[in-house]
């Protein structure tokens, strides 16, 4: 494997934080605001697709920024599983960029120059989280996200953002402190590095108790995977305008704490050592009661927001669970549910932000014919519900394909038989709404029979994500590609 030094990965990163210059300078003038937030996401693009053909033919590119102490630097690495975070955040920027020029000036926001603003210092940190080296820059980069975001999510700020947001910093950033930063510094202390290994940097450290008590650290202390009972910060932060609840639930914080997770589960603790001392299992279960939990308070949600929330609960455990499998398919499935998920959960965001600037409605209850005056809407609902359950033609249904060959590769009969019966759970709180909106009678019809969607800029990302996901089901490469080179250094190391 090549291994090549190039100070693009830090060009990745650095482009959207330069671009707050401008976009903050040219607040009085809306196009050029927004100009300025396309061409730094044109730019982030293009450098991390000049970067794929090297990691597709099995190299890595780094870049080395500081270093602080022995084995303790800030540094930078592009892989296999870097590059396809990077590849989804960086595409799915553009998307909801064009989807908030129509959301913020359909609804008259103020300080739109701030949101655009702290939206791109949020793209740099999660670009910085997917090409981190080792722990310590990722931690960084963690928790630059934690505040660039908190801004977004107390946006309209009154009494109820306020509050949101506190529950909000107080999970992730009393987490991400109370427990990633002291199990940190015991495994620097211990192993006297934090370079993401091919098959980790803790074994013959630690005890098998002192190893799960660090590992569930790290686990619970990542709160931005919404693993349950440190979820509470997620349905909360839908007081935020919803393309922040899509970047939040589809693109940046919670493919952060997933990730962050399968970076620590691989790269710091590896998967030859929790196979040894059998600590995937625990993680399994802790996995599938967030899974199954979520999908059944999903149920009970009115909003249409909330519902998705609890949906991405319950989603983000499906990528945790590949992780905790230890087996190639499960690793390969949870890799690809990141992309996967992330189209098909921005498109129902999407959807629902466009309903709401049309209609100003955002219960279901209040939805009853909404497809006969937002067909192009709801069709693209359906289709990023049917991603989210699984089910063909949508990528969703690629990623729990190979979530359910992992689970018997690994001889989960369990896992199994939870990934199955959260599908049906997914079906029964999404397909209910689609059937209400297209198949009721004119009696029942809260809307005029005639067609009326929201603005172009609104419409227009959400049907293009939405025809991504289709997209992924027939041209799931180069995720897959990425997804099987990541798991061959994994595994083979």
């Amino acid at each position: 494997m090549e291994t090549i030094i190039s100070i693009k990965p830090l060009l990745a990163v650095l482009v959207s934080l330069v671009a707050v210059i401008p976009i903050v300078i040219s607040g009085k003038t809306p196009n050029l605001r927004e100009a300025w937030t396309f061409l730094a996401g044109i730019i982030k693009f293009g450098l991390v697709i000049s970067m794929l053909p090297h990691i597709l033919g099995g190299g890595t590119i780094e870049y080395s920024i500081f270093e602080v102490l022995p084995g303790l630097a800030i540094k930078l690495k592009v892989d296999a599983m870097g590059m396809l975070f990077a590849l989804v955040s960086s595409s799915l920027w553009i998307a909801t960029s064009a989807y908030s020029i129509g959301y913020m000036r359909g609804l008259s926001e103020h300080s739109q120059t701030r949101y655009f603003a702290f939206f791109a210092v949020a793209l740099s940190a999660t670009i910085g989280v997917a090409f981190s080296a080792n722990l310590f820059t990722m931690y960084l980069f963690y928790e630059m996200l934690s505040l660039a975001t908190y801004p977004l999510v107390t946006h309209h700020q009154d009494e109820e953002a306020r509050i949101s947001g506190r529950k909000y910093l107080g999970f992730i950033l009393g987490t991400s402190i109370g427990f990633v930063l002291p199990a940190m510094l015991i495994s620097y202390f211990a192993a006297g590095t934090l370079d993401f290994g091919a098959q980790g940097i803790l074994a013959g450290h630690f005890s098998k108790p002192a190893l799960t008590v660090l590992l569930l650290m790290f686990v619970f202390g990542f709160a931005k995977a919404g693993i349950m009972p440190f979820h509470a910060w997620l349905p909360a932060a839908m007081v935020a305008p919803t393309p922040v609840s899509a970047l939040l639930h589809a693109v940046a914080v919670v493919k952060v704490g997933v990730f962050s997770i399968f970076r620590v589960i691989t790269g710091v603790f590896g998967t030859h050592l929790l196979q040894s001392l059998d600590l995937g299992t625990m993680l399994c279960y802790i996995a599938a009661f967030t899974i199954l939990t979520a999908s059944l308070i999903a149920l009970s949600q009115d909003g249409l927001k909330r519902r998705l929330a609890f949906s991405t609960i319950g989603q983000l455990s499906y990528i945790v669970l590949g992780a905790s499998l230890l087996s190639p398919k499960a690793l390969t499935g949870g890799m690809m549910h990141i992309a996967m998920h992330a189209f098909g959960k921005i498109t129902l965001f999407m959807c629902a932000g466009a309903i709401f600037v049309a209609t100003g409605k955002k219960y279901i209850s209040e939805m009853v014919g909404i497809g006969k005056r937002m067909p192009v809407t709801m069709t693209a609902f359906l289709i990023g519900s049917l991603s989210v359950i699984g089910l063909p033609p949508t990528g969703g249904f690629i990623s729990k394909w190979f979530l359910v060959l992992g689970t018997l590769e690994a001889d989960q009969i369990v896992m199994l038989v939870v990934l199955l019966g959260s599908s049906l759970l997914n079906a029964a709180y999404f397909l209910p709404v689609v059937y209400r909106a297209f198949f009721c009678t004119p009696e029942e019809s809260m809307f005029e029979n005639k067609v009326q969607e929201a603005p172009i800029w609104c419409v227009v990302p959400l049907v293009v994500t939405a025809i991504g996901s289709i997209g992924l089901f027939f041209f799931p490469q180069p995720f897959f590609n990425l997804a099987s080179l990541a798991v061959q250094t994994i595994v083979g190391g």
